[in-house]
């Protein structure tokens, strides 16, 4: 036998002797899931089952609840970032709209001042946070040669200045529902 080959029979060995000794039945997560016999209680009296301290693991209760909250909520974005990209960006036609997913995409638009020359852009609103991180925008360039559209790069500073409006309204729309 070979020296490498030398180690590894006897952890073969090893593996093959464990997987034995389960014996056929199948190993619950008694201690930390949902099958033991509080939870149950819990469960079939319609009490809640809050965890307490999750140290290692997962809290599914906690995770049951946002899924019931999120299945009727509606949008899973910023409702003020949703509301002041849609604003900002309002002046070109719009392609598709998902609150859910946080997109927004626009169809291509041409200024009356820049003959030969049109724009889209792409929003991405991230996140539940009013936060100056929370929206991306994407600006794209096209240049008329001859007939045909021939993609351009937009001005570096485009997208910031995009950003910077919409997080700009949205300030303005939560500060006018602080009002209310």
């Amino acid at each position: 036998m070979t020296q490498i080959a030398r180690p590894i029979l006897p952890l073969c060995l090893g593996l093959a002797l464990l997987a034995g000794c389960s014996g056929g039945r199948q190993v619950g997560n008694e201690e930390y899931g949902t099958d033991n016999r509080r939870e149950l209680a819990l469960r079939q009296t319609g009490a809640a089952t809050d965890s307490g301290l999750v140290v290692f693991g997962v809290d599914r209760s906690r995770q049951a609840r946002e899924a019931a909250a999120g299945a009727g909520a509606g949008m899973t974005v910023n409702a003020f970032l949703w509301r002041a990209t849609l604003d900002t960006l309002s002046f070109m036609p719009l392609a598709s709209a998902d609150p859910f997913g946080g997109v927004i995409i626009t169809d291509w638009y041409s200024p009356p001042q820049a003959e030969g020359e049109r724009f889209k852009a792409t929003a991405y609103v991230i996140g539940r946070q009013l936060r100056s991180d929370g929206v991306r925008v994407q600006v794209f360039r096209q240049v008329q040669r001859g007939n045909q559209w021939v993609d351009a790069p937009a001005s570096t500073a485009t997208n910031s200045e995009m950003e910077d409006r919409v997080l700009a309204r949205a300030r303005e729309l939560r500060s006018q529902s602080a009002g209310r």
